[in-house]
This record gives C-alpha cells, structure tokens and sequence, in this order.
C-alpha cells in the first residue's frame, strides 16, 4: 500500500529527494518546495473557496500549462472582486467608472481583503494542516497584508534564493476571468513509486490573459527603468517560453482580451514612465508595446536573471539572458505586427 509524503521521515524524504533530483535534473530543494506548492493548492481548492479564487500568473503556466521550464514559487490567486466588494461596484461591473469610484473600490479591497484572509482562508489551510497530521504557523505579510505566508521545515535547502515557504499573494480588483479548472501534480511523483502525493484541481486563469498581464508588466519596466523587487526577470523568460507554445497566436490576435487587462490596469495599477508621465496602457495593446529595457534597467534585470538561475530555478539547459533579450525583441516586433494588422482590417 503506498505511504503517503507527510509519513515519511525526514531520513526517508531527504533520499527520496535526492533520487528524484538526479533523475529530473530538479534540484531537490525546490523538488521538496513544490510538493508544498500543490499541498496548499489542495488545501484552498478542496474547500468551499474553490469557485471564488483563480489561480494566475508563473507558477500556472508550471504546474497547468507546462509552458515554462523554470520553477516558479509564489501562487498568486484572485479573489473575485464581486464577491468582496459587491455593494460598491455598478450594476456589477468590475471595471469603476471614475476616478473616486476607484479611489472607493482600492479602499475598500485594502481594508476588506486583509480581513477575508484571516477569517476564511487561515481557516481552511490550518484545517488541512491539522488532518495532514502537520503542526505549520501561517503568517499575513506584505505591504498591505495580502499575503499569506506558510513556512515549512525544509528537508533541503539551496542557496537561500528561494527560501522554504509557500507564499499565497491576493489580489481582490479583478474577477480572474478568463478561466477553467485543471488539475497540478507534483514534479517529483513520477519518480518515486509507492508513495502519494498531493493533487490539486485549481480553477486557474486562462493562459492568453497571464501572457498580457505578463507583457504589460514587462511594458512598464521598460518605461521606468527600475527593478520591481527580486525574480523580475521572470517576466521575460516566461513571454520567451510562451511564445513558443500554442497559445501565443491566441493572444496576440486577442485584442479583447489584451484591451481588458489594459483598461483594467489603466484604472487599479496606475504608474509613471521615468519622466513622470503617466503610462498608457492601452498603447501596449495599439502596436507598441515595448519589452526591451535599455541603461541600468537591463543591467539590473540581468543581475536578477543569474541569480534566479544560480539557484537551480530555471532548466539545466536555460538560455542566456542575452538570448531572452534577442527573443524578446522578435516577441515585442511580432505582437505589434499582428496587433497593427489587425487594426487596419
């Protein structure tokens, strides 16, 4: 009968991780990271949470798509915002028609969103936690407490990069529209027999929507000039990856959707360029969307990009940083072509 991952002991678990390691090529610190990874997409998706969070971002288009060869870590979930702030939107519309209805609606989300965490989702993980038989503390961070974070006792460790805990970053300001419900393994079960381990079944956000949310992302950067915290780079490795999968064609020729994600940024994420200007999102969307960071930006983004492979992140084989750049620039050349083609239909 197989023997489930938590009633192994660490003995056990440290060679387990360690064989698997050097079958996949993973290192088995983050092999160990993403067993914890699906434990808590289990825990959240298994309880009556499960229709009102959309799982998004990097770790999706890992553990969903399969888009992208890198490990990624943080599980980012949208709160729909109609569940949290109902009262405050127009006749449901998610997307304020003002400027003061917005200034409301981020109000609201900041004070509401901190409070639902607590109450409904320290619940249903520390449950999980008690039947698997584990004794774990949740703590909320983060700038404006959003963020749930679940250390655990590393079996294995790396350089320090990517630290043992799980973190659960909320958004409540979208609905996490489009998506579907998938189901996540873990990257270490194929290779060791006679034991179970999680499975998690997450509604997760469509992949056309994460590659616009993705290069919008990269858009801004480019006009700023400044490095958004550590991992950035990873917004570009994965436009690199997705562009090479099925559902790049999807999202370029979706001006919809990529619209959608710029109005809604336009409104809840506003940002200047480096001069003090305000970013027009929707240009990204036009025909000019930019990917490319020139200066002391690229020289940071490059730095970031080597640490993030220096610790096992990203494939044996991963491509240089230069290489992304060049890919990115034929990716950005390409979005514009198809964009401006289409708008003159």
């Amino acid at each position: 009968m197989a023997e489930s991952w938590f009633s192994l002991s660490r003995t056990d678990q440290a060679e387990a991780l360690e064989f698997a390691a050097g079958r996949t090529g993973r290192p088995a610190h983050l092999l160990e990271k993403d067993i914890w990874v699906v434990w808590t997409l289990a825990a959240i998706y298994e309880s009556q949470l499960a229709s009102k969070l959309t799982f998004k971002g990097g770790t999706s288009l890992s553990k969903v798509y399969h888009i992208i060869d890198r490990f990624s870590e943080d599980i980012d979930l949208t709160y729909d915002i109609r569940e949290l702030v109902p009262d405050l939107l127009a006749q449901g519309n998610p997307i304020p028609a003002t400027s003061s209805q917005e200034k409301k609606i981020s109000s609201a989300v900041r004070n509401r969103l901190p409070e639902w965490i607590k109450a409904t989702v320290e619940p249903v993980i520390e449950a999980a936690l008690l039947n698997t038989g584990l004794d774990l503390s949740l703590t909320l961070a983060g700038k404006e407490n959003d963020t749930l974070i679940l250390a655990y006792p590393a079996v294995k460790t790396g350089t320090g990069y990517s630290a043992p805990k799980i973190q659960l970053e909320f958004g409540a300001r979208a609905t996490g529209e489009p998506h579907h419900v998938q189901s996540v393994t873990c990257d270490i079960a194929p290779e060791i027999a006679n034991v179970t381990f999680p499975t998690a079944f997450p509604q997760v956000m469509k992949a056309e929507r994460t590659f616009w949310e993705k290069a919008t992302a990269a858009h801004v950067y480019c006009l700023q000039g400044r490095l958004r915290g550590e991992r950035y780079s990873r917004h570009w490795y994965d436009l690199v990856a997705m562009a090479q999968s099925e559902y790049f064609l999807a999202a370029c020729t979706n001006t919809n959707l990529a619209q959608s994600v710029a109005e809604h940024k336009s409104v809840f994420f506003v940002e200047k360029d480096a001069s003090g200007s305000k970013i027009d999102y929707l240009a990204a969307t036009k025909g000019q969307l930019q990917l490319i960071p020139t200066g002391d930006s690229l020289e940071e983004l490059e730095n970031d990009y080597k640490a993030m492979a220096t610790d096992g992140l990203l494939a044996l084989h991963q491509p240089s940083f230069s290489d992304i750049m060049e890919q990115c620039t034929t990716i950005q050349n390409e979005v514009n072509r198809q964009i401006n083609a289409k708008m003159m239909r």
